[in-house]
């Protein structure tokens, strides 16, 4: 009797917490589709100057993660919120079939863009992660992946997890790259001065502006919509993770290698298995 009622309050608990990240993927998505082409132009280059960029050194572009993925020529490799394609491009370019998934419209017209510039083909899946159409999540990937900046529009990580799984096939990999919660959830620096000034454990949504608002001039800033934000500690991603029935093999964390910043900790990765 127990087990049965705890199962279905957990059941109950999962159906509201999906019902809450379909409102807050909606607001986010509507953040991400505004000016958002423009701001990239600014910060990157015209797509055909990101292509020659990306062309350079396309290892570089994946670092400090691509070790992990080994030999990708040949591999069907899925960007989960793929934004900008800089990634995917470079992947494109070491031989992978790389597919991206974002819900911004104007990521992907760059990223498409920036593909046919370098001469490569990637396909851009635009949609939330959460409802990736069943003929794209069926299995077929070799390797999926996720990085910097990304987990934090998830109120609840299960679902994601999940998501990877029915992604993969059977031992395939995936890694996730991500700014360490030492960094995002607890400290403020300042030059030399680093303070503490958060709640490592703080669960709490936060209003922010969209990462790529400082690209654009103070009058567009003033439009923009505010996205929402969920962060999480290293220990909540590494069992949600766990839970969900993927196997974790690395937990690498990276320093930071600014003068002032030396001794914290600014990223760190993770591979898993299905």
């Amino acid at each position: 009797m127990y087990d049965s009622e705890l199962k279905r309050y957990e059941q109950a608990i999962q159906t509201y917490l999906l019902q809450q990240q379909r409102s807050f993927s909606a607001h986010n998505e509507k953040a991400w589709n505004q000016n958002n082409y423009t701001a990239l132009v600014n910060r990157y280059g015209e797509p055909a100057e990101t292509a020659r960029k990306i062309e350079q050194n396309p290892e570089w572009r994946l670092h400090p993660f691509y070790k992990y993925m080994g030999d990708v020529k040949g591999k069907n490799i899925v960007h989960l919120m793929g934004s900008n394609g800089i990634k995917a491009v470079a992947l494109g370019l070491l031989g992978g079939i790389v597919t991206v998934v974002d819900f911004s419209a104007e990521n992907a017209a760059y990223a498409q863009e920036t593909s046919k510039e370098a001469g490569v083909s990637i396909e851009y899946v635009i949609s939330d992660t959460l409802s990736i159409p069943a003929e794209t999540a069926d299995g077929q990937f070799d390797i999926a992946f996720m990085e910097l900046g990304v987990l934090h529009y998830y109120i609840d990580l299960h679902p994601l997890w999940e998501m990877v799984g029915r992604l993969l096939k059977q031992g395939g990999m995936f890694i996730l790259h991500e700014f360490h919660p030492v960094s995002t959830k607890l400290i403020t620096s300042t030059g030399k001065k680093h303070k503490v000034t958060g709640n490592y454990f703080n669960p709490g949504i936060e209003k922010s502006t969209i990462a790529f608002s400082k690209h654009l001039s103070n009058e567009e800033q003033e439009t923009l919509a505010m996205s929402l934000h969920r962060k999480w500690t290293l220990g909540e991603v590494l069992t949600s993770m766990a839970r969900s029935g993927l196997t974790i093999s690395v937990l690498e964390e990276e320093p930071n290698h600014k003068g002032h910043d030396i001794g914290l900790p600014k990223t760190y990765t993770v591979v898993a298995y299905k």
